[in-house]
């Protein structure tokens, strides 16, 4: 992106409120029919291990969704204690397990989770919906990578000018973050989410936490509840992208970030900016420009819907690890793990080694299938 250019599409509110046909062709033949089961395996194991040792793991969605039905979390730790930890308000579940010192630190967590296509009709809005005021007032609030001052709320504002409806105000921060932003191939992990710094730097380059949490935080800023969903891909895509799915059974690279946006008359409505560009950048051939055909529809389907070949962890922001004598992560969708040492590296293979396995139980067909290739890994970038 030309930094010059930082803030020249503002204007694009007026000019891309309503999306082409595709969004709708897409809406019709993406209407939820069907569910499918996966099971997701995560194995942690902390090598350099000293004194009492902590490992925590994300567990799939507390709560169930349009989109997702968490059907099981079991989870183990030999020679340790382990136990579900909750916070209801962001359907966050944490498997806290603790090891004393001379026993080997290995955390295992299976979830059985259900997922089905996401699609809102934004042709016309929906029934009254009675919602709970505070659940939106949470989503509405500023976190520490989500200011909601400042040029943040400077910059929501000078994007939604001339915007008079919820929707109007979401999609015109949806089509400014597709414009002015850019996927970072050198990013480590799924990024941070410093909003603040990405606006103040005018460096808009990143990967999905950070892409959508500037959505999110634009979103709140404009006085839009909004929410960051973390996961993990599960499988491949069926709509034919390459780079908005995984190859392999082996998903421990594949976490990615998605986001929610609530909007007045059609309630909490799916967007995922950051794939947008992701498709730009990785989409073979890659580099494909903003025009190519590939890029309008992926621009036009993912506002509005969301492929589920992938698992929600939870919205959670600003996490207190349980029992842990660190600081609070800015978001949980790696495992994370401590010693006596001190807080580990969640992307350093050599000393916290974890993999992430999918297997999908009901197929398109009804069909089981299975894949068993995995290795270790840690540096997730999805």
């Amino acid at each position: 992106m030309n930094r010059r250019d930082f803030l020249c599409s503002v204007g694009v509110a007026s000019a891309s409120l309503a999306l082409p046909k595709t969004a709708r062709l897409f809406a019709e033949s993406a209407t939820p029919s069907r569910w499918r089961t996966f099971e997701v395996t995560t194995r942690a194991e902390v090598v350099a291990s000293s004194g009492t040792t902590r490992v925590w793991l994300p567990a799939a969605l507390m709560g169930e969704t349009p989109f997702q039905r968490t059907l099981a979390n079991h989870f183990s730790a030999e020679g340790g204690i382990a136990k579900m930890v909750e916070g209801k308000a962001d359907a966050l579940g944490i498997v806290a397990a603790e090891f004393p010192a001379g026993v080997k630190p290995v955390l295992t967590l299976t979830s059985r989770i259900a997922t089905r296509d996401y699609v809102v009709d934004l042709s016309a809005p929906a029934k009254k919906q009675n919602l709970d005021a505070a659940e939106l007032h949470h989503f509405l609030r500023p976190t520490k990578l989500l200011p909601t001052d400042g040029i943040v709320k400077a910059t929501a504002a000078e994007i939604t000018a001339g915007a008079h409806s919820d929707i109007e105000k979401a999609r015109a921060i949806y089509e400014w973050i597709v414009e002015n932003t850019f996927r970072d191939p050198k990013t480590r992990g799924c990024g941070i989410g410093d909003i603040r710094f990405m606006l103040e730097s005018k460096d808009l380059g990143g990967k999905c936490a950070d892409l959508n949490a500037l959505y999110v935080g634009l979103a709140r800023a404009a006085g839009l509840p909004a929410r960051d969903v973390y996961g993990v891909r599960v499988a491949k895509s069926e709509l034919g992208y390459t780079s908005l799915g995984t190859g392999s059974a082996n998903i421990t690279k594949a976490q990615h970030c998605r986001a929610e946006v609530h909007l007045s008359g059609y309630g909490w409505v799916p967007v995922d900016p950051a794939d947008v560009r992701k498709v730009v950048l990785e989409e073979p051939p890659g580099n494909r420009p903003l025009d190519d055909e590939r890029v309008k529809t992926a621009r036009a389907r993912l506002f509005g819907s969301w492929e589920m070949n992938w698992m929600a962890f939870n919205f959670a922001h600003d996490v207190a690890l349980p029992g842990s004598s660190g600081v609070p992560v800015g978001f949980l969708m790696y495992p994370q793990a401590e010693t006596a040492a001190g807080r580990l590296d969640c992307l350093d293979p050599d000393n916290f080694k974890y993999e992430i396995t999918s297997k999908e139980i009901t197929s398109a067909d009804g069909v089981g299938k299975s894949q068993t290739r995995s290795t270790f890994g840690a540096d997730a970038n999805a």
